[in-house]
């Protein structure tokens, strides 16, 4: 027997397609559109929030049976600011310059619809290691999109990955700005993060239509 039964299997598989945060569910468009202009960003973004979901997930399963059905959502915030500013102060620590790109976005996780809707509607009424996948297979369908989104935007509108240079020197015209290539400074812009997003969301259900029937 595997360390994962097929139904906590699809706890963390459902998340990358079928019941994508972002995709499908519409949540997080906020961070979809702000952060991923670079995809350095994107992939901190990422890792903040796998972290957040993954231990808040965990922690209020754990108190599940002790939160008064009247403050539950006092005490998810306290759960996930707690959290969210653990991030904050290891980015600040660690990567400073990050940190002030990020800026108040990262504070925005503590209101992430994404991460007070697992919560609410699974870690309060499960055990901790399904939670824990839960958590953690939402975090990375939100990941995914995050990056992919990160990377078209950073490409083609900077000539960049990850700050370096992959498409040769606009300035000297080296590389594919040779062939007269010229970035496309509209991706930096919020809207094509939108746009970007509703490419990938016309992709998936073009490969499922049981996507489209299903709302």
């Amino acid at each position: 027997m595997g360390l994962l039964s097929k139904k906590d299997a699809k706890l963390i598989t459902d998340p990358f397609a079928d019941n994508n945060p972002i995709t499908i569910q519409v949540l997080g468009i906020c961070s979809a559109l702000a952060i991923t202009a670079e995809l350095k960003a994107s992939i901190v973004m990422a890792i903040s929030v796998l972290f957040v979901m993954g231990v808040g997930n965990v922690v209020i399963s754990l108190m599940r049976n002790i939160i008064p059905s009247k403050i539950r959502i006092i005490v998810q915030l306290i759960v996930v600011a707690t959290l969210v500013i653990i991030v904050d102060q290891v980015l600040k620590a660690f990567a400073y310059e990050l940190s002030k790109t990020l800026g108040a976005f990262i504070g925005l996780i503590i209101t992430n619809c994404i991460i007070m809707g697992r919560f609410e509607a699974f870690a309060l009424a499960n055990g901790t290691w399904r939670s824990f996948l839960d958590g953690i297979g939402n975090a990375i369908g939100y990941g995914v999109i995050l990056i992919i989104v990160g990377f078209f935007r950073e490409l083609l509108g900077s000539g960049t990955l990850l700050g370096f240079k992959v498409l040769g020197d606009p300035i000297e015209k080296t590389g594919v700005y040779a062939l007269g290539y010229e970035n496309n400074g509209f991706m930096l812009l919020a809207p094509m993060a939108l746009i970007v997003v509703g490419i990938i969301i016309w992709v998936q259900r073009t490969k499922n239509p049981a996507l489209v029937e299903e709302q």
